[in-house]
């Protein structure tokens, strides 16, 4: 047994249609501006991910938009449709249909987080050789990462929470808890959902190897940053 196998990486993906997507950018960026930073994440998120080498799906939404991602992001990627009523019963059926394919350890992540670093991913899945799940806190109360094995699997957790609230990560921790699961977190990390997370990622950025990714390269090409510091709603 190779020392992937049995892992897989599940990456919930919107289709970037204008006004569809990351709302709050939308505030003090065009529609168009932030449909084409949406598409920069999710590029750069799939970079990152592939370099590690572990097997991974794209969770697209709406379900019925397959079509539309294999024509985006190629055919030759795996893609699942993400079905339920609301994010929580999405994430809980997707983790449902990778453990049936036979997957023995699986982290699901969102696509809004462009500068995760690939290490985190690794150690997600380290932390799950002793804990029976992980989460990756994000900075606004939410996570960025989740990830379970086969056999410590808790659907509850995606159970009634506030999707979209800053209470999402703690109430999260709560169900764990009630389920008398072990948990193992990761670095907290950002989101961007706003202006200033943007501002935040530039900044963090600026030195790495990110600077060369998809997003920087558009932030920088259009100047984003200094149209919005000049007042400024930056168009395409």
């Amino acid at each position: 047994m190779t020392q992937n196998e049995g892992l897989c990486i599940l990456l919930f993906v919107k289709y970037p249609e204008k006004g569809k997507v990351k709302l709050r950018l939308s505030r003090d960026l065009q529609e168009e501006v932030v449909q084409e930073l949406y598409r920069c994440f999710v590029q750069d998120a799939l970079v990152m991910i592939k370099k590690i080498n572990i097997p991974f799906y794209i969770c697209f939404y709406p379900p019925d938009s397959r079509e539309k991602f294999q024509k985006w992001l190629g055919s030759t990627s795996q893609f699942l449709p993400q079905i339920g009523k609301n994010l929580g019963e999405r994430m809980k059926q997707g983790f449902i249909d990778v453990f049936t394919k036979g997957y023995e350890k699986a982290i699901l992540l969102g696509s809004d987080s462009p500068d995760i670093p690939g290490e985190y991913i690794k150690q997600a899945f380290a932390l799950l050789e002793t804990k029976e799940v992980v989460l990756g806190p994000a900075i606004d109360g939410g996570y960025y990462l989740i990830g379970f094995r086969t056999t410590t699997f808790t659907p509850s957790v995606f159970d009634d929470i506030t999707w979209g609230s800053p209470l999402v990560f703690q109430e999260t921790l709560t169900k764990i808890t009630q389920a008398h699961r072990s948990v193992g977190t990761l670095p907290v990390w950002s989101d961007i959902d706003t202006i200033v997370d943007l501002k935040n990622l530039i900044s963090r950025t600026r030195n790495t190897s990110f600077k060369s990714s998809n997003t920087m390269t558009y932030i920088s090409q259009h100047h984003l940053l200094e149209k919005t510091n000049n007042g400024e709603k930056p168009g395409a």
